[in-house]
């Protein structure tokens, strides 16, 4: 099985080093991190990625301006995205499930929880 990639855009590092620790548990998992939705899109642009773990709220640029333009991008369209959130309201779920995100996962964090969403979408 090749090497799965994985690009984790969350302005917390305390959540992104709980987020790697999780996916690492996937065999030759390859995580790549960014703090923000512009960081995120500049390491997007220089690395092939399976699938997006983005928080929405965060400086600079935020998880649903980021969804918007990967889904409206030809080239990323189709890598499937993981909104990891503080915002459990409904409204805030699916203004992020219409913009294109593919699951929608509210902190605390659950590792397997996230797991098993993650090996749903990359079907592993």
């Amino acid at each position: 099985m090749a090497a799965l990639k994985f690009l984790v855009i969350e302005d917390s590092p305390t959540m992104r080093q709980l987020i790697r620790f999780a996916l690492n548990r996937i065999p030759k998992a390859e995580v790549i991190e960014a703090s923000d939705g512009v960081d995120g899109l500049k390491k997007l642009s220089s690395n092939e990625v399976d699938l997006i773990l983005t928080d929405i709220n965060m400086p600079i640029m935020d998880g649903l301006k980021l969804v918007s333009l990967v889904r409206g991008n030809d080239s990323y369209k189709d890598i499937p995205i993981v909104i990891i959130t503080t915002e459990g309201a409904r409204e805030d779920r699916e203004r992020a499930m219409a913009l294109g995100a593919d699951a929608y996962i509210t902190k605390p964090i659950q590792s397997t929880n996230l797991l098993s969403t993650v090996k749903e979408l990359l079907k592993i």
